[in-house]
């Protein structure tokens, strides 16, 4: 009987001496970890993440300037691409203006001049500065002045759709997703070029995006 009670005490005490080696140490956290926006970072799931919006920007980017329709034109069309018209359909949640930005910024800076942006959703504040001109209060500025702010000739459209599959077995999830950029001629109504990127991903478990 002794024998029993001190092996007892003996596990008792192991017990403990294990459980305080392994408290966690809160007093230095660990540092941040730069990763590679263009890779799948330690926290995945099936949502739109940094590599597919940087994948599906160039792709689109590439393309647009593939097309005669839009860079041999004599004159270099204006293009509005911002978010107003893109709209998401899909499960996933995401800022739609990471896509529309990164698009517009990296065309406007690959067809030097053979494009030209017009920021429409700033007319607000042009006007403002339009009329603070024409009133006197402030000079002319050395762009020269014009009748109207400058009309637009296409706009870009385009919709984030998904498809959604669960195992309930494995608790795997699956999600496919359709991504479609258009550009509307505003004149005419008609679609002067389209772009689509699909990707399906699967995950164990989903992760939270914000």
């Amino acid at each position: 009987m002794k024998y029993l009670v001190m092996t007892a005490a003996l596990a008792s005490t192991l017990v403990l001496a294990g459980c305080s080696s392994t408290t966690i140490d809160n007093s230095a956290g660990r540092a941040t970890v730069y990763e590679d926006a263009r890779s799948p970072g330690k926290v995945q799931g099936v949502g739109v993440e940094s590599q597919d919006i940087m994948a599906v920007t160039d792709q689109m980017m590439r393309d647009m300037l593939s097309n005669p329709q839009l860079v041999s034109r004599e004159v270099a069309p204006r293009i509005i691409i911002d978010s107003q018209y893109f709209t998401n359909e899909s499960s996933s949640r995401i800022n739609k203006n990471m896509l529309t930005d990164r698009l517009r910024i990296n065309l406007n800076r690959a067809a030097n001049g053979r494009l030209v942006f017009v920021g429409r959703e700033y007319a607000d504040m042009v006007e403002k500065e339009r009329e603070l001109k024409r009133m006197g209060v402030v000079d002319g500025g050395t762009i020269r002045s014009t009748q109207a702010t400058a009309g637009a000739d296409f706009r870009l459209v385009g919709r984030i759709m998904s498809l959604d599959a669960m195992d309930t077995r494995s608790q795997e999830r699956s999600r496919y997703h359709q991504i479609t950029f258009e550009l509307v001629d505003l004149e005419l109504g008609t679609y002067v070029w389209s772009g689509m990127y699909e990707f399906q991903k699967t995950a164990q478990d989903d992760v939270i995006y914000r």
